[in-house]
């Protein structure tokens, strides 16, 4: 676990995001609802009820440690969570906004508890795939990405109504030094001599430095020293999308400035944080 670097605790923010988009939703007109967003085929109303199923999926999962829906045969993690999230927001289009509001109000705070009571440096409850896919991930990366992927959520509902906000850097700091870790597995087909480096500048308030070392036969992250083998340079607003896929990597490549090893460059450029 020693790979993924330090660990990040981000449980006492959940409150704070959850606030903020109960906050949001609940100045939405009927018709902002209705409004068509980043999320091919799904509007407003459908990103709120695939967050609802985070969060019941969690719970669920985690505290009651129900295994839920089953894979069918032959079928891919990506292709797996495809399915039954489409699944769900087909079912939760028969919820009304006021009531998705409030289960979101309800079972957040019961989220907060199981993961309150976990040792962030335990293995995790689900593996981060987009880190690494052949060693555990803490339970420190996992609750992140949790927090992440809500973080995430209500930013595609903002840009969807023109609403700004939830950019605070205490809010949005932690997603991109999380999503940061996928620079593990981005990496991860490009074998360099030991002691090889890689840096990661995200310019703006809540961004920063990330390094990865090659040690060991992998990749690790790694206090950024030195003059690395490949940097790459980016501002937070194209990291973070990047990273979702809320923009395309040439897109993303046309934002960011890149120097030193270009296979290296590449990959950094290609960093996903979600399952895809």
């Amino acid at each position: 676990m020693v790979i993924f670097g330090p660990a990040i605790d981000v449980r006492p923010l959940f409150p704070r995001e959850r606030q903020a988009m109960l906050d949001l939703l609940s100045a939405l007109s009927p018709a902002e609802w209705a409004t068509p967003t980043v999320c091919p085929g799904w509007d407003v109303h459908d990103v709120v009820g695939h967050v609802l199923n985070d969060y019941m999926r969690r719970l669920s999962g985690s505290r009651d440690g129900y295994g839920g829906a089953i894979f069918a045969d032959d079928e891919t993690l990506p292709a797996y969570l495809a399915r039954t999230n489409e699944e769900f927001v087909w079912a939760s289009r028969q919820l009304s906004p006021q009531l998705m509001i409030e289960l979101l109000d309800h079972l957040g705070p019961r989220l907060d508890a199981v993961w309150a009571a976990r040792d962030l440096e335990a293995t995790a409850d689900l593996n981060v795939s987009w880190a690494a896919t052949d060693i555990d991930s803490p339970a420190w990366l996992d609750i992140g990405r949790d927090y992440t992927e809500f973080w995430v959520h209500q930013q595609q509902v903002r840009d969807a109504t023109f609403v700004p906000g939830a950019t605070e850097p205490d809010l949005m700091a932690p997603v991109l030094d999380i999503f940061a870790r996928g620079l593990l597995h981005a990496l991860r087909m490009h074998d360099r001599p030991e002691g090889s480096t890689a840096h990661l500048e995200v310019l703006g308030p809540a961004g920063g430095i990330w390094g990865v070392v090659r040690q060991d036969g992998r990749w690790r992250m790694a206090q950024p020293q030195g003059e690395p083998a490949a940097r790459v340079s980016m501002d937070q607003d194209t990291f973070w999308r990047l990273a979702t896929r809320g923009i395309t990597v040439e897109q993303a490549r046309q934002r960011s400035t890149a120097s030193g090893d270009p296979e290296l460059t590449t990959a950094i450029t290609a960093l996903l944080a979600v399952v895809a």
